[in-house]
């Protein structure tokens, strides 16, 4: 017997195959979404799919959609394509939408990101509890699936999905630039050459040098995840071999893109949010830029010295979304690589964003280290996890001992100090874990307070 609740996250679903995630299971799933789009008067008569690079992809969605199909919902199929390819699928077709991948995570797994029409996010408070508790009742009864009385349409996006982007972002006219690209044998190996080479749409002037370009959901070079500092030493070597202007590395979804400078060196997310949001405050002056509460303090000092109103959000990119349509913000990033437009329907695209790189990089002489710079002016720690028992308990105790302390709670314990450095400390959603993000002035200061916390919750 399958339980959804183990595979339905906070914001998408994600699990092992075929363990956990199979045939039946995305079937249920499948006739779950269409029925809660029409519950919520989200129905639009049609649904949009796309799936990653990994083998148990195509099966799947055929599962899916015969799911969606038996509830009479018609269906374009997208086939390959990265997150936000989905997303502008979603976007520019005005449908709800189903991404099938499980980003980052290794081969054994798959997932499902699903969307509102128009990319917006369905989380758990947004109709994803309703689809699991309407699956799992389907699973449970052994619900004989309908014949699909729904059509399905095969349609190609890529072409579109890169032209559009290059309306957003005019990188023709920029000084000629070498850069290396990791894809991570994921999707951005089937997007990039569309964006950013002469693959659909005339060359730019970008000499890319291609890493794990091929499609392969085992991962045989590396896993597909850029956080993990591991995962950007190949990209890291080849920058420097091949002397080029920077390095991109995306995730296995694409929907995430990290840099590196020409010396190797990693480029922060928070300073990418920083010089994008610059970007984009140039174009409209006075907006309101998002930023979540673990990226750096830099990136609200620098929205307001453009002339721009920086508000600050809980982690995750349904909170991202929902406070872009609210506030009507024109960008928001997160420390973890996702980048948020509104000229993108307020969905997030990592190719967006190392586009906005490039041409800042390409606009003016100087290399990406030096431009880099402006952006970073404090020491981050970067998230460190520790397991805990009791994560409550943990959590308490480290409330206690900076009880004189400026504190909030908007998303775990975050202690602000008068020197400009803070701590935070969030519980996982999904496991057993403490996340810890510390920044201050100084390198020294940072692993001072890194160290004093992490003594109190390790014990």
């Amino acid at each position: 017997m399958s339980d959804l609740s183990q595979i339905v996250k906070a914001y998408d679903v994600r699990g092992t195959v075929p363990e956990q995630l199979n045939e039946p299971v995305a079937g249920a799933l499948g006739r779950a979404f269409a029925q809660t789009l029409r519950a919520l008067g989200e129905d639009r008569g049609t649904i949009v799919v796309a799936h990653d690079m990994r083998d148990s992809g195509p099966s799947l969605v055929k599962a899916f959609t015969d799911g969606v199909r038996a509830e009479g919902v018609n269906v374009i199929n997208a086939g390959l394509g990265s997150t936000d390819l989905l997303y502008y699928a979603s976007g520019i077709l005005g449908l709800p939408g189903a991404m099938f991948t499980a980003s980052h995570n290794p081969a054994q797994y798959n997932g499902i990101k699903l969307c509102f029409a128009g990319a917006k996010p369905v989380g758990q408070a947004s109709g994803l509890a309703a689809i699991r508790e309407r699956a799992q009742e389907l699973l449970d009864t052994r619900a004989e699936m309908p014949a699909p009385s729904g059509d399905i349409e095969t349609r190609e996006m890529l072409a579109d999905y890169a032209a559009h982007l290059r309306t957003l972002v005019d990188l023709s006219g920029i000084r000629p630039l070498k850069v290396v690209v990791d894809a991570g044998n994921g999707m951005g190996g089937y997007t990039v050459p569309a964006v950013l080479g002469d693959a659909v749409l005339p060359a730019l002037p970008l000499d890319i040098v291609p890493l794990y370009f091929e499609l392969d959901g085992s991962f045989p070079n590396h896993e597909a995840n850029p956080l993990e500092p591991a995962n950007l030493v190949d990209l890291q070597a080849a920058v420097r071999e091949h002397g080029a202007d920077l390095g991109l590395a995306f995730d296995g979804d694409a929907d995430r893109c990290f840099v590196v400078d020409a010396e190797g060196a990693p480029v922060s997310p928070s300073a990418v949010t920083a010089l994008v949001a610059t970007r984009e405050l140039a174009k409209h002056p006075g907006a309101t830029i998002i930023h979540n509460l673990i990226t750096s303090a830099a990136v609200p000092e620098i929205v307001r010295e453009h002339g721009g109103i920086p508000v600050r959000t809980r982690v995750g990119h349904s909170f991202i979304k929902a406070e872009m349509a609210t506030t009507g913000a024109v960008f928001g990033g997160e420390h973890s690589a996702h980048y948020y437009f509104r000229d993108f329907w307020g969905a997030d695209t990592g190719m967006l964003a190392a586009m906005h790189v490039l041409a800042a990089l390409g606009e003016q002489d100087g290399p990406l280290s030096v431009l880099g710079a402006q952006f970073e002016r404090y020491t981050s720690s970067g998230e460190i996890n520790s397991v805990v028992a009791d994560q409550g308990a943990k959590l308490s105790q480290v409330r206690a001992h900076f009880a004189g302390e400026q504190q909030d709670e908007l998303d775990g314990l975050t202690v602000a100090f008068g020197d400009g450095s803070w701590v935070n400390l969030r519980a996982s959603n999904t496991e057993p874990l403490l996340r810890l993000n510390v920044e201050a002035p100084t390198p020294e200061r940072m692993s001072e307070l890194r160290d004093e916390v992490l003594k109190l919750v390790r014990g």
